[in-house]
């Protein structure tokens, strides 16, 4: 493992890979490090989301740090798209499998880290997963993409027509309402209603 890889963990925008019978991913926005000896990160994860549930049951996952130069169709494909059914992968030919064999996103991305889950921590609607770095690359020196630099270069312009409401922050979908319930579960990420903000 590159220990200089957990160096690329910093707020942004991650896509968070599982496998069990099936390979599977979400894009996530909460990774950090929280000790260097062991190496050990926590990543949030909703537990509607079916990637969790996978993580859950084979206590295995890598995350691929998104860069600048990332395309919005990487963060269509796993940010937009959910269910056990749905191939993630498809579509994408430079993915590459870490010696747990795992997926992990090569395009838009500077590092990967593969991790092995030690504990899980009930945080209601989310679990955080304290876990392990077992390996781990640096794969280019692009800087990692926020959250803010995804809205203003990443993400396609909005339509002529607004719609006025809620929208995700993660994804972009849109609720229409007045008031947005305070348990409410975006539809398409399955992120929570922290993580809408008012349009």
């Amino acid at each position: 493992m590159n220990p200089s890889a957990m160096f690329k963990i910093s707020y942004g925008l991650y896509v968070l890979t599982a496998k069990n019978e099936k390979d599977n991913g979400c894009i996530i926005n909460t990774a950090m490090q929280i000790t260097s000896t062991p190496n050990r990160i926590i990543v949030m994860q909703n537990k509607g989301n079916y990637t969790h549930d996978m993580i859950q049951q084979t206590r295995q996952f890598n995350i691929s740090m998104l860069s600048q130069d990332c395309t919005f169709d990487v963060l269509k494909q796993f940010g937009f798209q959910t269910g056990k059914n749905v191939d993630k992968f498809a579509g994408f030919t430079d993915c590459k499998r870490s010696e747990n064999g795992l997926f992990y996103i090569t395009k838009g991305t500077n590092a990967f880290l593969s991790a092995n889950v030690s504990d899980v921590i009930d945080c209601g609607t989310h679990s955080m997963f304290l876990a392990d770095v077992v390996d781990g690359e640096i794969l280019s020196s692009v800087p990692s993409v926020t959250y803010d630099y995804y809205q203003s270069h990443i993400k396609p312009a909005p339509e002529a027509t607004k719609k006025s409401g809620y929208r995700c922050k993660i994804c972009g979908y849109v609720y229409e309402g007045e008031v947005l319930p305070p348990d409410y579960i975006c539809p398409v990420c399955k992120h929570g209603a922290a993580d809408f903000e008012k349009i």
